[in-house]
């Protein structure tokens, strides 16, 4: 067997647990190849109803296998409970990415999606560049949706490329419903992510430097 076919073998899948005073984060991530898509499984607890559909419009749309759970101090407030959860599945989705070859070596790396949701539409741009970076311009209105404070929606992105080690714009483009807005952008994202890390068809790693990890 050849190291191509080695590769093509192994899954892109990582498991990560974070564990601080605030909450107890676990997650099991895949990144599935299009022959397993109809394979996906998605169970998320977060203790946030809301987070909860949003993760699941995420890794549905993504083409993730996602387990997901968090016990947190939702007690004080959501924020320790959102924040450590995008840090832990960003943390996930960076290991779950090399863990097929060591290196990003024939991924897309650059891509762009648009997700519509009725009234709402959304503008998803990433770069899986090895550099933290994100701007999130959702411009929701309420304060809360379900029991998640809007205020914390662009922090999980945030959250999530910061350890991730990527690029990512997010912009709701139009849109008056605050849930339509947030959930196009969830899907968008997803959609873009799972371009991102598709195969280009190419044996590369696709930056002038040779490499996406350093």
């Amino acid at each position: 067997m050849s190291d191509n076919q080695q590769q093509q073998q192994a899954r892109r899948t990582a498991s990560v647990q974070r564990k601080t005073a605030e909450t107890d984060v676990s997650i099991e991530l895949t990144l599935l190849d299009v022959h397993e898509y109809d394979a996906q499984a998605i169970s998320i607890s977060s203790g946030i109803g809301f987070l909860d559909h949003m993760l699941h419009a995420l890794a549905k749309h993504a083409k993730w296998s996602l387990t997901l759970t968090c016990q947190g101090d939702t007690h004080i407030d959501d924020h320790h409970t959102v924040e450590d959860i995008g840090l832990t599945l960003g943390r996930a989705f960076k290991q779950a990415l090399t863990a097929r070859s060591g290196s990003l070596a024939g991924i897309r790396r650059f891509a762009h999606a648009y997700a519509p949701l009725d009234e709402a539409l959304t503008r998803a741009v990433v770069d899986i560049s090895g550099r933290p970076s994100a701007h999130i311009d959702l411009g929701l209105k309420r304060e809360k949706l379900g029991a998640l404070s809007c205020e914390m929606i662009p922090h999980f992105f945030e959250s999530f490329a910061g350890t991730a080690g990527m690029t990512l714009h997010v912009d709701v483009l139009k849109g008056f419903n605050d849930h339509h807005r947030s959930e196009s952008a969830f899907k968008a994202t997803a959609i873009a992510l799972r371009e991102a890390v598709s195969y280009s068809g190419g044996s590369d790693v696709p930056s002038t430097k040779g490499t996406l990890t350093e």
